[in-house]
This record gives structure tokens, C-alpha cells and sequence, in this order.
């Protein structure tokens, strides 16, 4: 086993061993542990008492931080010459078709989300052993296959995310920055938390959520007590 710093034996020095902590001070603690020298990103991974492998359990969504992810999600609108204006004064960050179909195909996927329109799916299809793999797809039940291009831009730009349940039964997401203040790391946290229950397939039986860790990127993780969210 890989010996600890001394920053890293600090950081697991603040969080009692075996304890779960309350939303709120988990995120308040995140930010004491938190020791890196760049703006740490903190995730959330929640363990859902799902069999991904059963489509009727299968948990997939959107939603909406109420304070954005703290990064600057590049956004590629892959729509038609008439949507072409409207996805770039919504902020995308590339707009076209054809030409990043080509780029695509060629392996350049430097992009965060793709929006398109339903017309150019069956153009997207043969790129699905590329764009599947790194979670690229376009898809309608995650909002990035609309007409409305300019909404589906403007709501990614705003901290809209979409997740899904691993193969183990655990959502991971991005919910902001170290530098967030704690409030603000707990409404993105709680937000996403209330949605995933929102979510819970009547498939699914037992416990639920089972346990919950918030962490920031060079931090030790911090668990969380479900029943105290």
C-alpha cells in the first residue's frame, strides 16, 4: 500500500473513522479536507440497491445544479445551416455538421456534450462505437436530441448534467468546485440526491440508496449518513 503524504495523513486526520456525516457538514468538510494547490472538482457517488443489468431497475437522468459545475462545458451542436445561428447566440462552442461528422470519424471527440436535432441522428448512428464509449451520444430522454437547440445549449451552459447507474449500482457526477462555498455545495449535492429518489424504479426492492460519499479530487472520500440528507 501506497504511503501517505503528509498533506493526505492531515486530510484523513479531520474525518472520524466509521462516522457518517450529515449533508451539511460533509460539505462543509470537503472544503477543510481539501489541500491541492488548483480548484479540486467535488463528486458525489451514490450506491443504489439496483441490478443495473435489469432494464426495469435501470437508473438514468437529468438534472439541473442549482449553482453549475464550476466548469466550462464545451458544447458541440452538430444541426442543420437553418439552426446554425441560433445554437452559436445560445453559446455553443462548436456549431456545423458535416465537417465534425468528418472530425468525428477521424477521433476527435475534444468536447463535453453534443446537441443535435432529431434529423441528424441516422448521421450520428455509425459513430456510436466512438461517441458511445465516452458517453458523447446524443440521446431524446437526456434533452440532447431536440429541436429546441438553443434551450437544450443554454441549459448545459447552466449546469444541466446527465447521469447513470455503473455497472456496480453507483451514479457518479460532478456537483462543483472546492472553491464553492458549503451552501452551495449542498444544494447541488441535495439536488441531485432528491432526484435520483425521484427516480427509484418500483422494480427495485430493499434498500435504495445505500450509502452515499462526497469527495473532492486529491481528497480522501467522506461518507454520508442517507438518513440525514
Amino acid at each position: 500500500m501506497a504511503k501517505l503524504t503528509k498533506k493526505q495523513k492531515e486530510a484523513v486526520s479531520k474525518i472520524e473513522k466509521n462516522k457518517q456525516y450529515s449533508l451539511k457538514d460533509a460539505s462543509a468538510l470537503i472544503k477543510e479536507v481539501s489541500s491541492a494547490k488548483f480548484d479540486e472538482s467535488v463528486d458525489i457517488a451514490v450506491r443504489l440497491g439496483v441490478d443495473p443489468r435489469k432494464a426495469n431497475q435501470m437508473v438514468r437522468g437529468v438534472v439541473t445544479l442549482p449553482h453549475g459545475t464550476g466548469k466550462d462545458v464545451r458544447v458541440l451542436a452538430l444541426v442543420t445551416p437553418d439552426k446554425e445561428a441560433e445554437a452559436k447566440e445560445a453559446g455553443a462552442d462548436y456549431v456545423g455538421l458535416d465537417d465534425y461528422l468528418q472530425k468525428i470519424k477521424d477521433g476527435w471527440t475534444d468536447v463535453d456534450v453534443i446537441i443535435t436535432m432529431p434529423a441528424v441522428m441516422g448521421k450520428l448512428g455509425p459513430l456510436g462505437r466512438i461517441l458511445g464509449p465516452r458517453g458523447l451520444m446524443p440521446n431524446p430522454k437526456t434533452g440532447t436530441v431536440t429541436m429546441d437547440v438553443a434551450k437544450a445549449v443554454q441549459e448545459v451552459k447552466a449546469g444541466k448534467i446527465d447521469f447513470k447507474v455503473d455497472k456496480t449500482g453507483i451514479v457518479h457526477a460532478g456537483i462543483g468546485k472546492v472553491s464553492f462555498d458549503t451552501n452551495k455545495i449542498y444544494d447541488n449535492a441535495y439536488e441531485i440526491i432528491q432526484t435520483l429518489i425521484k427516480l427509484k424504479p418500483t422494480a427495485a426492492k430493499g434498500t435504495y440508496i445505500k450509502s452515499i460519499h462526497l469527495s473532492s479530487t486529491m481528497s480522501p472520500a467522506i461518507a454520508l449518513d442517507p438518513k440525514a440528507i
